[in-house]
């Protein structure tokens, strides 16, 4: 993932809702998230040449999400797949603490990355190149190719787009997260981060929603958890057609441990 935007219990009708960006070279290749025979209780998209995923979501509540932190000058060649993170919390029966503790000792060996692990409304945040794991309390969070929070102006925007549809909306449309991610406005380059790409690819890189001739957004997810629940995940996936989207959608009840 490019960009997660999250509200965790801030909608009185919704105790967790997720929307994310997955940005990604057009030629790398993926499969729509669904429920899979070799993991059928997970419900993520995959990466068809590491094997690992972005985000996911499992029958009984298991939440995972991944992004990576932007950092060229650090990168390691033959690091392990970070993706296989998300999918190892996914299909395994740690508590998310102990998870995270584990990969600590050993995180060091990964390129840099934004891992958000948990159960239902219970979310932890953790950061190889931040400080330690922590619980999310209840607000809204955004999370790009740096840190928790880090006010680069995508983070801003979708921050404030987010928190605006569910003070004005009681049973918000789908829809109307799909609009937020799919904003495509550049920001003035005396507002983009300094990540080490070079000015033109800030510039591609600095939208919600990303396209340029090789890399763009590959597909925008939502996952709205109710009261009660209820789980609906919508996924729309793009390919080097950022005007046309595949999607996918599933609605199940997260079943009691």
């Amino acid at each position: 993932m490019c960009l997660i935007l999250l509200a965790l219990r801030s909608h009185p009708a919704y105790k967790l809702i997720i929307t994310a960006n997955r940005d990604e070279y057009y030629e790398r290749p993926t499969a729509a998230a669904a429920f899979r025979a070799e993991i059928p209780d997970v419900l993520a998209g995959k990466d068809l040449r590491a094997g690992g995923t972005w985000l996911g979501i499992t029958r009984k509540g298991r939440i995972a999400a991944i992004t990576n932190y932007r950092d060229p000058a650090s990168v390691k060649s033959g690091s392990p797949s970070r993706g296989k993170l998300v999918s190892d919390y996914l299909s395994g029966r740690e508590s998310p603490v102990n998870f995270l503790d584990v990969l600590g000792k050993n995180a060091g060996q990964y390129n840099g990355f934004n891992l958000i692990v948990g159960e239902r409304d219970d979310l932890y945040w953790y950061s190889n190149r931040g400080e330690g794991t922590h619980n999310l309390a209840p607000g809204i969070y955004g999370l790009s190719n740096h840190l928790l929070d880090t006010p680069w102006p995508k983070v801003i925007r979708g921050k404030e787009a987010l928190e605006r549809l569910l003070y004005n909306e009681k049973d918000p449309a789908p829809d109307a997260f799909f609009r937020i991610l799919a904003d495509r406005t550049i920001p003035h380059d005396e507002h983009l981060p300094d990540t080490g790409v070079g000015l033109e690819w800030e510039r591609i890189l600095s939208p919600i929603f990303i396209t340029s001739p090789t890399y763009g957004t590959r597909s925008s997810t939502l996952i709205m958890i109710d009261m009660n629940d209820r789980v609906t995940f919508i996924e729309r996936t793009f390919n080097s057609d950022p005007d046309h989207a595949t999607t996918v959608k599933y609605e199940f009840q997260i079943e009691n441990t």
